[in-house]
């Protein structure tokens, strides 16, 4: 695991703007960072297992839309 943020705070506001919020507080900007983070990490550590699993050193998409659907169950 990284000392830092992976995402910047600027991102994460347009996000919320995007999403339709008229204001965001600086600490809302940080926690939805903290949340992306660690479920970025969650699908992340889930696909690279898939990957092994099928022979692959490399990470595809199709790992990391199936490790998504595992994590966030969609």
């Amino acid at each position: 695991m990284s000392s830092g943020p992976e995402f910047g705070l600027a991102a994460m506001y347009r996000i919320m703007k995007k999403s339709g919020a008229e204001r965001v507080s600086d600490d809302a900007a940080d926690e939805l960072r903290k949340v992306l983070e660690e479920v970025a990490e969650r699908i992340s550590r889930q696909a690279a297992e898939l990957s092994i699993h099928a022979g692959r050193k490399t990470i595809k998409p199709d790992d990391i839309r199936l490790a998504s659907k595992n994590i966030l169950r969609l």
